[in-house]
């Protein structure tokens, strides 16, 4: 039997030898590796994305806006390909200096405003609209619970379950089974919270449905992660499979998953966005 034990050193060093599918962009370093300038568009906010579970959360928003009326919300949205290493261009990284995606640009006021954080953006356009978060009281704080309960989980389920079960070079038993019994653990505590109530926060759509929507969904649907469905049993949440059915239905929904796609069936990509006639012709 293969001795797999892994003593650390005491000093711990970067091996780019080491680092699997992403090693060509992951660096212990932050800031930008080259000049690049980022395109603009002529709208008030600029989404610079890709249709990652984080990415689409601040596309479905703005689409949802749109949806609901609210139309100073147009955008122009453009894909920054992360396994190209294009969020280390000095652009991005004026919005991002954490150089992840979504990243937002708002010039809608007197001097431009960088929004950074999938869940930043989400709150920062709820509160600019009026639209999707309670505005006082218990509900607005429940919106909050499930909101930072999303984005606190999302490490465990991406980096976590979906690095070690999809992603690394070798397959190995303890982190699979560590973030498997996690990323069901998180996933029993939607359903039980979806079996007394239609919303993640309540009777309402908010913000926090359309953060954890685009990571739990795709396990219910079993295009993520390779067997993850499966693996995991998925089909046991059955509340959560009835609430993401009803959200993948939402026509904003359907729009903002396929904004900075690039890859997939032809007439479900849109590599940039500028107006509701981009969508002509896509499979939405």
């Amino acid at each position: 039997m293969t001795d797999t034990t892994y003593t650390p050193p005491e000093v711990w060093t970067y091996d780019r030898e080491n680092g699997g599918r992403f090693a060509n962009i992951n660096r212990p370093t932050a800031g930008a590796r080259e000049e690049r300038e980022l395109p603009t568009g002529e709208h008030d906010f600029q989404l610079y994305s890709l249709a990652t579970p984080n990415g689409v959360k601040a596309s479905i928003m703005l689409e949802e806006l749109l949806e609901a009326g609210h139309s100073e919300a147009e955008y122009d949205a453009f894909t920054v390909n992360i396994g190209e290493g294009e969020q280390f261009g000095s652009g991005f990284v004026d919005i991002n200096p954490n150089s992840k995606i979504p990243a937002l640009l708002d010039r809608s006021g007197a001097e431009p405003v960088r929004v950074f954080e999938s869940g930043s953006i989400l709150v920062h356009l709820a509160e600019k609209f009026d639209a999707f978060l309670p505005a006082e009281g218990k509900a607005r704080t429940e919106t909050f619970n499930w909101l930072f309960w999303q984005i606190g989980s999302a490490p465990f389920i991406g980096g976590g379950f979906g690095h070690f079960y999809a992603y690394a070079p070798e397959k190995y038993e303890y982190p699979i089974n560590r973030y498997a019994m996690e990323t069901k653990r998180l996933f029993d505590v939607a359903d039980k919270r979806l079996q007394e109530s239609r919303y993640l926060a309540g009777d309402e759509y908010t913000i926090a449905d359309m953060a954890a929507f685009p990571w739990m969904e795709p396990f219910t649907t079993g295009k993520i992660y390779n067997e993850a469905k499966k693996f995991l049993s998925i089909d046991e949440y059955e509340a959560v499979g009835r609430w993401a059915k009803e959200i993948a239905e939402r026509p904003a929904v359907r729009r903002g998953r396929i904004v900075c796609k690039t890859w997939g069936e032809e007439n479900e990509q849109l590599a940039e966005r500028h107006s509701a006639e981009d969508f002509e012709g896509k499979a939405i």
